[in-house]
């Protein structure tokens, strides 16, 4: 009898070890299905649209194409060349990362093209920093650093008595500008008071902007839905997110902010994948500008786990494959917004110019491709 007894004891607990095996193998499939779940919209992308495909053909159109204004360097072509930078990076293609520092070293203080350098304290102006911050960051060059924290410096050299940027003019354009701006400075330096001046400066633009279905005015005095302008604000909030810390004070503020306005572009979106040029108007065209940035936006949140990934996914996915039906044979991307002031007249927005190949269009294209490819 005890001999029967021991030997139950041991089947018991072979018995009890499968079953903790098969209960830790059933824990581990189902996260790996739940990963699986939140990642599998945003890969296995039909022939020719894939983000490194796509991202590759615009981003090397960009290092042959010439400047786009006469004068000085333009904000979309900033912001193009941020993209390409941030792509070249992922996708580890150094021979484009130095085809586009190659570009840029003429514009450094002292060169060729030096003449063509942006002048005046103005968010417009001012962004042209983010280029040899980004530099910087992928070389460790100490000659990039100085010169783009100049910039960001110089951003905040007279605050205004509430301690926001001189630059402040309550248009949505603003929170792309100043943002990604400080946001580059603190990736560079990894010093917070950037990220605590644009944590400020966001939350202070949603709550004069944003209204409460999520959308953003183009201005306080102009109730328009305007969708680049939108876009601007879309990722803005999403390069702050990505750097500030959970525990910052005004982090739950700009998330909040942040996830109402994604619930508010679900909403408005095509059945095309498109945003149009005024997101509330179905009689608007579709404009890929704005498409693009909310695509970026949404990228992000659904990989970073701001945003439900089975619903905000498909969006993502949908958004891409038609954002994807704009790019030309040439590499430019087509239906783009023209550059477009405020003024509170519908008709003035819907007749705006459908451009091709303007860097409105086209640095969006890849920041939404890189942030695709990235984890």
């Amino acid at each position: 009898m005890t001999h029967v007894g021991k030997g139950r004891s041991k089947l018991e607990m072979k018995m009890s070890r499968w079953l903790v095996i098969l209960a830790l193998t059933t824990l581990l499939f189902n996260a790996a299905g739940v990963l699986y779940g939140q990642q599998n919209h945003l890969v296995n992308w039909p022939e020719g649209i894939s983000p490194q495909e796509l991202g590759s053909r615009v981003a090397q159109h960009f290092v042959t194409s010439p400047h786009q204004y006469q004068e000085t360097i333009h904000y979309s072509e900033v912001v193009t060349w941020y993209g390409a930078l941030t792509f070249a990076q992922t996708t580890n293609n150094t021979k484009l990362r130095d085809e586009l520092i190659k570009r840029f070293e003429p514009l450094m203080p002292g060169g060729a093209e030096s003449s063509r350098i942006p002048k005046l304290h103005y968010v417009d102006d001012s962004v042209f920093g983010v280029v040899p911050l980004e530099i910087a960051r992928e070389t460790h060059s100490a000659r990039f650093l100085d010169y783009g924290t100049q910039w960001a410096d110089r951003q905040w050299e007279n605050p205004l008595p509430d301690g926001l940027s001189s630059e402040t003019r309550y248009w949505i354009d603003d929170m792309y500008m100043i943002t990604v701006l400080q946001v580059e400075a603190y990736r560079a330096t990894h010093d917070k008071k950037y990220l605590n001046r644009a944590a400020k400066e966001m939350a202070a633009y949603l709550d004069k902007l944003q209204q409460p279905g999520g959308l953003f005015y183009h201005s306080i005095d102009v109730p328009i839905y305007w969708g680049r302008g939108d876009g601007w604000m879309a990722a803005g909030m999403t390069e702050l997110l990505s750097e500030l810390p959970k525990d910052h004070p005004l982090y739950p503020r700009i998330l909040l902010g942040y996830r109402t306005m994604m619930a508010a572009l679900l909403r408005t979106q095509g059945k095309d994948g498109m945003w149009r040029q005024l997101i509330d108007r179905e009689d608007a065209w579709p404009e890929t500008s704005s498409t693009g940035m909310f695509t970026y936006a949404m990228i992000v949140g659904v990989k970073r786990g701001w945003l439900d990934s089975d619903v905000y996914g498909i969006a993502a996915r949908k958004a891409w494959i038609g954002l994807a039906g704009y790019v030309d044979q040439h590499d430019e991307v087509t239906n783009v917004c023209e550059g477009t002031n405020k003024k509170n007249d519908v008709e003035y927005y819907l007749l705006r110019k459908r451009i091709t190949g303007d860097f409105h269009g086209q640095g969006p294209l890849l920041w939404a491709a890189t942030a695709l490819l990235q984890p």
